[in-house]
């Protein structure tokens, strides 16, 4: 059948299967690649507040 213009065609079983294993596969990054960079970012700002707030050395 001929595709309208403006109107978002159905999602066929196919799609639906595409769709689910993307999301299956962002699930399984998140532990992987999200949380190590956010504890890397996290580590950062810390490192960068105790440099800037550390008490000058006396000499």
């Amino acid at each position: 059948m001929r595709q309208l213009k403006g109107k978002p065609r159905k999602e066929t079983s196919r799609d639906k299967k595409e769709r689910k294993q993307a999301m299956q596969d962002a699930r399984r990054q998140v532990p992987t690649v999200v949380l190590p960079t956010l504890a890397l970012a996290v580590l950062l700002i810390v490192v960068f507040v105790y440099v800037a707030t550390r008490p000058a050395g006396t000499e």
